[in-house]
C-alpha cells in the first residue's frame, strides 16, 4: 500500500484525496498539509490522516512514502525540492516551477539524485480520446502528420485571469500535449489576436497560438476563454493521407424538433475526471512496481515552461520567438514520448 501525503488541500486537493480514498486501488492518504490549518484539518480528518502545520514536516514524515503538490503554483519549487532531497517520489501538479530557472533547479536536483523522482501533472496524456488520437498516428495510416488543429474553449474564468494566462494556464495543456502526441520539440511561438469578444472584457480574448514543431508540423491553438456555452477541448491532426480528430465527449446525442444536439461539458473537472483518475492509478501503479514515476518528467515541466514564456513573449511583441532549451540531461534522454 503506497502512502501518501498530499500539501495543498484546496479544490484540487481535495479531489485527487477523494480520488485516492474512495476510487483508486493500492493507496492511502496518511498526511495533507496546507497553508491554511483549518482547511488541512477539516480534509485530513474526512479520511483519517493527521493536518502538518508545513509541506517539509509532511514529506520528512516516515508515514509518508510519496507526495502530490497541490498547493499555489509559486510554492512547488521548495516543495518539490524537499521531495527531492527527501528521496520521496513526487506528484506536482502543474505548473512544475513558475519561471524556468526553477525548473531547472529541480532538474538539475533530481539529476544529482540519479534516478527519476518527479512527476508534473499534465492529464491529457491519460485520456482515453488523446490516447486514442495518438494511436492512430502511430499506425501511419493517416500518413506522415503535417499539421493539427486545437481548440480550447471555457465558458468563463474567474476575475483574477489575466491575458498571458491564456498562454500559462489554458494553453499549457496543448503545449504538453503537442509535445507528447508527436514525440517532438516546439521549436518557435507566435501569437495572433483577433477581434477582442466583448464577453472578455479587459482580456484579449480569443487568442490563436501557432507552434512551429523541429520536424516542421504546424500546430494551431486557439484559447476563447470566455465563450459561454461550456468546457469544448478539439483536436484534430492533419496527415498526407487522412485526417483523425478527437471523438465527441457527449454520453448522448438528441434529435428533437428539428435539431440536433450533443451536450457539452461544463468545465475541465467533468471533462478530464477520468484522465485524472488514470493518471494517478498508473502512477500508484508505476512506484509501487519500480519505485520510480513513468509519466511527465521534471524535463516536460521544464520544456512546457520555456515555450509558455515564448507564447508570452510573442503576445507581447507580436513577433515569432524561437525557444531554445538547456541541453537535457541524460536522465531524461528520449522522454517526450514518456
Amino acid at each position: 500500500m503506497l502512502q501518501v501525503g498530499v500539501i495543498g488541500t484546496g479544490m484540487i486537493g481535495q479531489d485527487h484525496i477523494r480520488r485516492m480514498t474512495s476510487v483508486l486501488a493500492g493507496v492511502r492518504v496518511t498526511a495533507v498539509s496546507d497553508v491554511d490549518m483549518a482547511v488541512a484539518a477539516s480534509a485530513g480528518a474526512r479520511v483519517g490522516a493527521p493536518a502538518f502545520e508545513s509541506g517539509e514536516a509532511l514529506i520528512e514524515d516516515p508515514s509518508v512514502d510519496a507526495v502530490v503538490v497541490c498547493s499555489w503554483g509559486p510554492t512547488h519549487e521548495q516543495y518539490v525540492l524537499a521531495a527531492i532531497a527527501a528521496g520521496k517520489p513526487v506528484f506536482c501538479e502543474k505548473p512544475l516551477a513558475t519561471t524556468q530557472e526553477a525548473c531547472l533547479r529541480i532538474i538539475e536536483a533530481e539529476a544529482a539524485h540519479g534516478g527519476r523522482l518527479v512527476q508534473v501533472g499534465y492529464m491529457r496524456r491519460y485520456d482515453a480520446s488523446y490516447r486514442a488520437l495518438k494511436a492512430v498516428l502511430g499506425t501511419g495510416q493517416i500518413g506522415a502528420p503535417l499539421m493539427m488543429h486545437c481548440a480550447h474553449r471555457n465558458a468563463s474564468v474567474p476575475g483574477f485571469y489575466e491575458k498571458e494566462m491564456a498562454i500559462t494556464d489554458t494553453a499549457v495543456h496543448e503545449i504538453d500535449m503537442v509535445r507528447w502526441m508527436f514525440d517532438d520539440e516546439i521549436t518557435a511561438v507566435r501569437v495572433l489576436t483577433p477581434r477582442r469578444s466583448s464577453l472578455g472584457g479587459q482580456l484579449q480574448d480569443p487568442l490563436m497560438l501557432l507552434f512551429e514543431l523541429s520536424s516542421g508540423v504546424l500546430v494551431d491553438v486557439e484559447t476563447s476563454v470566455n465563450i459561454r456555452y461550456g468546457y469544448d477541448i478539439r483536436g484534430e491532426i492533419v496527415g498526407e493521407e487522412g485526417t483523425a480528430s478527437l471523438g465527441s465527449q457527449s454520453p448522448v446525442h438528441v434529435r428533437r424538433a428539428g435539431l440536433s444536439s450533443d451536450l457539452v461539458p461544463a468545465d475541465w473537472r467533468e471533462r478530464f475526471l477520468q484522465a485524472y483518475d488514470v493518471e494517478f492509478q498508473e502512477w500508484i501503479d508505476a512506484l509501487r512496481a519500480t519505485g520510480q514515476p513513468a509519466g511527465p518528467s521534471a524535463w516536460d515541466g521544464y520544456a512546457a515552461a520555456a515555450v509558455s514564456d515564448a507564447g508570452v513573449a510573442a503576445l507581447r511583441t507580436g513577433e515569432r520567438i524561437p525557444v531554445v532549451l538547456t541541453e537535457r540531461p541524460k536522465l531524461y534522454a528520449a522522454e517526450v514520448a514518456a
